[in-house]
């Protein structure tokens, strides 16, 4: 059987064209990464605000709110030190910074603020900030920028107050005055089986900045709550219940939902 001139051209172009997009397709695929594993997050609505935090700007959030339960300071400290920590270090526990600064508070050694070492920790940080603060006049009433400049003494004090709006976010969601406010997610580890999530380690670290982690009212619950969700990824927390609703690391369920135990008396950790 004999072929045709033109139907032996289209062949060998249907031939050349399936080539083409073979190689093709084989180089776009080897150039193509594979699909990013989502970073972990966490997100605090307040009144219809949300403001996105990774779990490092969250955790040193929760601290800072347990550190002020402890000291047992109003919220306007509390909104007072994030409003501090956000421009000095954006809420990351930095190991550098202007000349000796260092950590949450960009705060100094040679300026008599502690060791490089004991400044790196979030929880000491805070508590010599707040042991500042409470020393200044009126620190409640005076305007925000005011107050943290009193304390921190920067050259550009006045930077202070473009974080106040966010302050006041953060301030309500961590002391636990807006329930349900804090809600982070982490991607599940590749190990098998799953890590054991470490509650004890938790709430020994929680102790540290809130001394005594008994609950005595719905806000401080709501603080304990909290502080549980920034720090689930680092300690492998699953779920942390309370007052009958229930956070689980499922990025689908979008925070929090209504089961766990109805007591308001302990905050359950899994």
């Amino acid at each position: 059987m004999r072929f045709s001139r033109g139907v032996i051209t289209i062949a060998i172009i249907v031939v050349v064209l399936a080539v083409a997009t073979s190689v093709g397709l084989y180089h776009l695929l080897k150039k193509t990464p594979h699909l990013a594993v989502p970073k972990a997050l966490c997100t605090v609505r307040v009144s219809g605000q949300e403001l996105p935090l990774d779990p490092e700007q969250a955790q040193i959030a929760a601290t800072i709110a347990a550190v002020a339960a402890r000291r047992r300071l109003p919220e306007r400290a509390v909104v007072i030190a994030y409003g501090t920590a956000l421009q000095e270090s954006k809420l990351y526990n930095l190991p550098y910074g202007d000349r000796d600064s260092v950590g949450v508070f960009q705060q100094r050694e040679s300026q008599g603020w502690g060791k490089k070492k004991q400044l790196m920790d979030p929880v000491y940080a805070t508590n010599k900030f707040f042991a500042a603060l409470v020393k200044v006049k009126n620190y409640r009433k005076i305007p925000m920028a005011d107050a943290a400049q009193a304390v921190q003494r920067s050259a550009g004090g006045y930077a202070y107050a473009q974080h106040e709006y966010d302050a006041k976010i953060l301030a309500a969601a961590f002391t636990g005055r807006v329930p349900q406010a804090v809600r982070c997610w982490y991607p599940p580890g590749k190990k098998t089986p799953a890590p054991r999530p470490r509650t004890e380690e938790a709430r020994k670290q929680l102790a540290r900045a809130l001394g005594s982690t008994a609950i005595n009212n719905r806000k401080r619950g709501w603080l304990i709550a909290s502080w549980s969700v920034a720090h689930a990824e680092k300690y492998a927390l699953r779920q942390v219940s309370y007052a009958g609703s229930s956070w689980s690391n499922n990025v689908e369920l979008k925070g929090w939902q209504p089961g766990g135990k109805s007591t308001t008396a302990k905050v359950e950790l899994s």
